[in-house]
């Protein structure tokens, strides 16, 4: 799907309370998972009578059910014809052509809207602002 520099916009408007709270899951996504790590060494060998082996247990429940709405927030997201980049900054890329040329517009969390673009090979450090005179 082809973004227009308008439309990229709109659907950013759209997403964004969606991403801001997937976002929030993978930060406590990253932070259970962590708690799990650790927990693990104290955790081995342990029977599962064992409060760290409980604790243990439920953290990996939690994760669980954490990375299932991850992976369904993020499905939500593509399915509407975008690219979820980077998910710890909250970074989308939309689909558009520069003359003949595919290109990314880029937009992340923060930003009020799309102004930056990148080549599809370039990533978020070939980031160039957007010069809308361009894509038409």
């Amino acid at each position: 799907m082809l973004f227009s520099v308008e439309e990229a916009n709109q659907l950013a408007s759209e997403l964004r309370p969606a991403l801001e709270r997937l976002v929030q899951v993978k930060r406590d996504f990253d932070r259970v998972q962590h708690q799990a790590d650790v927990l693990s060494l104290a955790a081995s060998g342990a029977s599962a009578a064992n409060p760290d082996a409980q604790a243990l247990e439920k953290l990996q429940r939690r994760r669980a059910a954490l990375g299932e709405e991850l992976a369904k927030g993020i499905q939500a997201i593509q399915r509407r014809g975008c690219v979820l980049k980077d998910l710890d900054r909250g970074l989308i890329d939309f689909y558009t052509l520069a003359g003949d040329r595919l290109i990314f517009l880029c937009w992340q969390l923060g930003e009020s809207e799309v102004a930056h673009w990148h080549p599809l090979e370039g990533g978020f450090a070939g980031r160039q602002p957007l010069d809308k005179s361009e894509l038409e």
